[in-house]
């Protein structure tokens, strides 16, 4: 299978196309490789890549609107869209929020606009988000639950990505797979989210700060099982082209207090977490739990790392990345 992926040097792009890779898929990967955050890291997740046969790599802002003629010959053989490029983090969206409607909503339409013009008309397998099911009281969340109330400006985008999809799916007959994610977790992790900001906040003995006095739960999923979900949904695309790809959920299945993932690294990390109590910020939902039952019949999704595994995978990942030890950073 050759596959166009987007976001390659991001963190759950990285990962699907080594997964893609190492099965003896062909990769062409687009990236912008944008200043988020440190672009070390996205070079160092592209230089593994590099390393495996059947890898290419464009750099290339996937939200233009010429991109299906600045790709050109590059992608004219691709089997399937992996669309994993995205401005994330939902507390940066309420600073910025264009960056995420250029990302989000124009490079949606991009890619789909992308793909109806494509030799094949390949079908998307696309990254929404958990987050598009706002403050919804009723778990655990399930694919048919009503999602027009979201509470960020990130959610937002992706329930409109969602939209579009289904819009190109009436108008040009673009098949889409949307995969909400549920907070993912793992190795080459970006440095914004929780647990990269807390295992080295502990490592290094600085305080770290607890929204909501930790009464938040959230549904975290290693990489690896959601990658086993992004692959069995590419698969499923192409082998079973008449059948409906509906929006999946992809998450643990099991909630886990703020409070009891801070002490898996603490665990991890040998070292005790100095606490600094906050209020919730703007756009924080107090829980996530996935409803995983759709994938689980259709992609035969279930996910197998429990977090104190997953976390000291991570820990364990961090020192080597970075140079840290239980004594802090070296």
């Amino acid at each position: 299978m050759k596959v166009l992926l987007t976001g390659a040097a991001g963190f759950i792009g990285y990962h699907a196309a080594l997964r893609f890779l190492r099965r003896g898929d062909e990769v062409l990967g687009l990236d912008s490789l944008n200043d988020y955050y440190a672009v070390r890291l996205k070079q160092d997740r592209l230089d593994l890549l590099r390393s495996e046969k059947g890898f290419r790599f464009r750099q290339i802002d996937i939200a233009r609107r010429d991109l299906a003629e600045a790709i050109g010959a590059d992608a004219l053989d691709a089997d399937l869209i992996v669309h994993f490029a995205a401005q994330a983090g939902v507390r940066y969206s309420v600073k910025n929020p264009f960056a995420y409607v250029e990302a989000n909503v124009a490079g949606q339409v991009a890619i789909l606009e992308l793909a109806a013009r494509l030799p094949k008309r390949p079908a998307v397998v696309y990254a929404s988000s958990s987050s598009v099911y706002g403050a919804s009281d009723t778990v655990p969340f399930v694919e048919t639950a009503r999602v027009d109330c979201p509470v960020s400006v990130y959610a937002a985008t992706k329930r409109a990505g969602e939209l579009l999809a289904h819009a190109y799916g009436d108008l040009y007959g673009i098949r889409s797979t949307g995969l909400r994610l549920f907070t993912v977790y793992g190795p080459y992790s970006r440095p914004d989210m929780a647990p990269w900001i807390f295992t080295e906040a502990i490592l290094n003995g600085r305080p770290i700060s607890v929204f909501n006095d930790g009464e938040m739960q959230r549904d975290f999923t290693h990489v690896d099982d959601i990658v086993d979900g992004i692959a069995a949904a590419a698969d499923r695309m192409l082998s079973k082209p008449d059948e409906t790809a509906p929006i999946y959920n992809l998450g643990n299945n099991s909630p886990v207090m703020l409070l009891d993932f801070i002490a898996a690294i603490e665990k991890a990390a040998g070292r005790k977490a100095i606490m600094e109590m906050r209020p919730k910020p703007s756009g924080d939902v107090l829980r996530t739990f996935a409803d995983i039952s759709l994938a689980e019949r259709d992609l035969a999704f279930r996910p197998k790392i429990v977090l104190e595994q997953g976390i000291a995978d991570f820990v364990a990942w961090f020192k080597s990345y970075t140079g840290a030890s239980s004594h802090g950073i070296v």
